[in-house]
Parts: structure tokens; C-alpha cells; sequence
């Protein structure tokens, strides 16, 4: 079967060619507007001598850019793999080298880091320029790409065939592209759409990263799917944010729960905010209170969904006039989860009978692209293991309980304490060292690393995090240290972090 997934972008600038796909700071584009410039991007790529079926790496913030090479890259047949803007050149090295990108396209603001993999690589860098200031030697405009006049047709591909690779590391090891197919990605946001019912005439804020499944698969992929506009912010500011929700008319908030924490602490009186609808949240698990203070300062109901990189966004959701407070709702439309003990076996209704959350269904990845163990390890016995504790009630609703081993979600971001403690073990100075998540009032959770020093070493808390933060995202490196004599083990040897948590 020939499917595409930029079908989505043709079909709607077809139908609605004249509609806003997205506004920023005052300026609309339609959607005749994207289908013709994201055109002339798979044109522009295709004249580099580009394949079907290679990866295009895009490392952009929110910016209308990201839609262009988005779409561009997928016409043209090739696979996007998107990239956080924040990331370490070693990082972004090993994001290209892994995934064999054939080119980069990066951001002006960002660009040092990008050029160093790049060099490194040997893979060319297309930088977009705001200020249309010159691009540093070595790298090439954006424009360069756009310069070819666009045939209008996507190249046919297998709905089997990855459209989007997403990296994630579990929790453990080096990050792992999750292979997201063209089918996948349609039915993904197709139902999810449906289930908060998607409209044409909806304007949705736009302040999820595009890079991350989530901003990816249920905003941007719903909005064009179902014809509607995009609010794009950049980055998140709450009272910059307010305002965009009230100049754009916004209709549905999608965000984690520090965003709407945030929004439900800001003084919105005078405002004209009654377009709002609808809000999604989903990333990490949405307290109660927030949900409740949210809730009765914008008069709209927050429906919150549960997913990971490896289902294409969206696995469970509550729907309108049917959810549970605290729970990740009901599998959506085509999708089974199941609670299963250690052995597989499913476990019955009950928050007694906690396990591990499977799931199967036209949402799960096709794999990791090029980790024959670690899919099958993954994938095993037909279901997606999520690596997630939860219970099922007994009316078909899910909830988590913890997360499985030691992820922590700062800010809607996972970081995974194995890739920290790996920069961290290679400091001269330390010894041993373990990561771990404390509680966080605007974040969910901080990261923080017990650190036990070499005899002799005398580096402080400040030394580590400088060192941290100069190999580490922003978000990954830690923002508190603590010293110990030694790291409390198990019989084993291993390192007991919950002993670190409880202390």
C-alpha cells in the first residue's frame, strides 16, 4: 500500500488552500502557502542528490522553519529525524552518526554546537537565519534549499516504511531511534483528533517543542490532519503565553503539567479568553490540585493522555464527559493495553494488582533502528512493554503508579540518570555517583546526583555542575549535588536508590 504521510498537509491545502495553517507574532500562513514552500524544500532536497528513505535532521525551535523541512522532508520521501535544540555537539554527533543523517538543518542562535558535529561528521549544515544575517563559514542558508521549484508531487512510500525517527533511551544506554512508520503516525493522530474532537475551525497553542512526540504527533500532525491553525510560541513564557491565547482566540491548550501549572497561577482577569474549549495534557502525570485550580480559573476541562515516543504520542486517553481524575484514561480506538506481572501474565482489575503496563496496536513502532536485541527485548511476545507500573479499575481505566527503574521527568522532558552518571563517572575527581529525581513544585522533578569523591579529590558542587552542564542539555545536567561517605548497596552490589530517594 502507497501512503505518505504529507497526504495530510496536500489533502487539507487542497480542500481549504486560503485557511491559516499557523499564525505567529500577527503573521498567518495558509495552507497553500506551506504545501507550496514545503514543496520546494523536498525539490531543493531531491536536487542535493538525496534518497528516499535517507534522514534529514532537523534541530529547530518552534519556528514556521520546522513545518517547511517537516513536510519537505517527508514529500521528498526521506525520514525526519527531529533534534533538541538544547543538545552538546558529542549528543548531536551521535544522534547523526547513529541514524546515518545525510544533512542537518539547525538554527542561527544554535549553531556552534551543531557545527561541531557537523565538522566532526562531515554532514552538511543548513542554518535558517532570522536576521538574515550571513550563516558562519562552513555552513549554508536555509534558502539554499528553497531555491527549486516544487513538482507538487510526495514521493510514493510504503505505509510500513519509518517516516520519523524519535530517540529515546528507556532508561538505560545509549539513546535508541524509535522507528515511527507512515501509517502509524496518520492513525495516530487521526483517532487522537477525534477523541477531543478536532476542528477545522480550531486554533490550538503551539508551545510544545516540535521536536518532542508529543508537540510533533498531537499538534502539529492533528491540526493539519483535521485542518485547523497553530498558535506557534517558541518557548514557554506564561504571561507571553496568556497573551497569545488571547490575541489568536486559541480554542485548545496542549501542554505538560508544569505549563498549566504555571497558566493556573497568572492573574486572568480582564481577559477575553472565551474561545477556549479544550485542554491535552499529557508528558508526566498531572496532579490533582493543578488540574482542579486549572480547571476553575479557565472554565475548560483538561483531558489528559498517556503515550510514549515509541507509540507515535498518543496510547490511552479521557475522553470528553468520560474520564477518571488522576487516571491516563482508556486505550484509544485499535489499541489494547493489558497489566502484566513479571512472567506476562495479565493481572486482574484492581490497584492491588499492580504491573507492568503492555500495549499493542497500530500505534507501536516498527523498532529501533538498528537494535535487532533491544526491539525484541522491547517488543516481546507481540506487545510493547512500556517499562510503566500501573493498575487497571474495574471500569477500563488505567492509571501509573510509578515510573519502571529511575526515569525522571523534569519539565515534561525525560532524563535518564544512566547518561548523566556516565559524564559523571568520568570526572578525575568522583568516585561513584548515582542520579535520581526529588519532587519539584514547577518542574515535577529536579534531578539531583549523590556523589561520592575519590580519596584526595576535593571538587565541589559547583565544579560538577560546570562540568555537567558542558556535556549535558540543559534540562539533563543536575542542579543539586550531594556528598556522601558511600552509595548504599544491595547484597548484589547494586546501588540502592531508593534508599537515596527515602533519605
Amino acid at each position: 500500500m502507497s501512503f505518505n504521510l504529507a497526504t495530510m498537509l496536500t489533502e487539507t491545502a487542497s480542500a481549504t488552500p486560503d485557511s491559516p495553517v499557523h499564525l505567529m507574532g500577527g503573521t498567518a500562513t495558509t495552507y497553500r502557502e506551506l504545501d507550496e514552500q514545503s514543496g520546494r524544500f523536498a525539490a531543493g532536497l531531491r536536487d542535493q542528490g538525496l534518497q528516499p528513505g535517507q534522514v534529514v535532521a532537523l534541530q529547530l525551535p518552534n519556528i514556521p522553519h520546522f513545518l517547511v523541512a517537516y513536510f519537505g522532508a517527508l514529500k521528498a520521501g526521506m525520514v525526519v529525524l527531529p533534534l533538541n535544540p538544547l543538545l552538546m555537539a558529542p549528543e548531536i554527533e551521535y544522534h547523526l552518526g547513529d541514524s546515518s543523517a545525510t544533512l542537518l538543518i539547525g538554527f542561527e542562535g544554535l549553531a556552534a554546537e551543531a557545527g561541531k558535529a557537523c565538522e566532526t561528521l562531515g554532514v552538511p549544515l543548513y542554518l535558517v537565519s532570522l536576521s538574515q544575517a550571513p550563516v558562519p563559514e562552513g555552513t549554508r542558508p536555509f534558502g539554499e534549499l528553497m531555491a527549486v521549484a516544487s513538482d507538487g508531487e510526495a514521493v510514493p512510500r510504503n505505509a510500513d516504511d519509518t517516516a520519523v525517527l524519535i530517540y529515546t533511551s528507556g532508561t538505560t544506554g545509549k539513546p535508541k531511534g524509535a522507528e515511527l512508520t507512515h501509517f502509524q503516525l496518520y492513525m495516530n493522530c487521526t483517532i487522537a483528533g477525534q477523541l477531543f474532537g478536532a476542528r477545522p475551525d480550531d486554533v490550538t497553542l503551539a508551545v510544545l517543542p516540535f521536536f518532542h512526540v508529543f508537540g510533533l504527533s498531537s499538534v502539529i500532525n492533528v491540526s493539519v490532519r483535521y485542518g485547523g491553525c497553530m498558535s506557534i510560541v517558541p518557548r514557554f513564557a506564561p504571561a507571553a503565553v496568556l497573551d497569545v491565547l488571547e490575541t489568536d482566540r486559541c480554542t485548545v491548550i496542549a501542554g505538560v503539567p508544569t505549563m498549566l501549572h504555571a497558566l493556573a497561577q497568572l492573574d486572568i482577569s480582564g481577559r477575553d479568553l472565551s474561545a477556549l474549549r479544550v485542554a491535552v495534557s499529557g508528558g508526566a502525570s498531572l496532579p490533582e490540585d493543578i488540574m482542579r485550580t486549572f480547571e476553575g480559573k479557565y472554565g475548560i476541562e483538561v483531558l489528559e493522555g498517556y503515550g510514549m515516543s515509541e507509540t507515535a504520542s498518543t496510547t490511552s486517553f479521557n475522553r470528553p464527559g468520560d474520564r477518571r481524575v488522576l487516571s491516563i484514561g482508556k486505550p484509544i480506538w485499535g489499541v489494547t493495553m493489558r497489566v502484566a506481572d513479571s512472567s506476562d501474565q495479565p493481572l486482574p482489575p484492581g490497584r492491588d494488582h499492580v504491573g507492568e503496563i503492555l500495549i499493542r496496536g497500530h500505534n507501536v513502532m516498527k523498532g529501533y533502528l538498528g537494535r535487532p536485541e533491544a526491539t525484541a527485548e522491547t517488543l516481546r511476545g507481540g506487545w510493547l512493554h512500556s517499562g510503566d507500573l500501573g493498575y487497571q479499575d474495574e471500569d477500563g481505566f488505567y492509571f501509573i503508579v510509578d515510573r519502571a527503574k529511575d526515569l525522571v521527568i523534569r519539565g515534561g522532558f525525560n532524563v535518564y540518570p544512566r547518561e548523566i552518571e556516565e559524564v559523571l563517572y568520568a570526572h578525575p575527581g568522583i568516585l561513584e555517583a548515582a542520579v535520581i529525581g526529588k519532587p519539584d513544585e514547577r518542574l515535577g522533578e529536579e534531578v539531583v546526583a549523590v556523589v561520592v569523591r575519590r580519596a584526595g579529590s576535593e571538587v565541589s558542587a559547583e565544579e560538577i555542575i560546570a562540568y555537567t552542564r558542558e556535556r549535558l542539555a540543559a534540562y539533563k545536567y543536575p542542579r543539586e549535588i550531594r556528598f556522601m561517605a558511600e552509595l548504599p548497596k544491595g547484597p548484589s552490589g547494586k546501588i540502592l536508590k531508593s534508599a537515596l530517594r527515602d533519605g
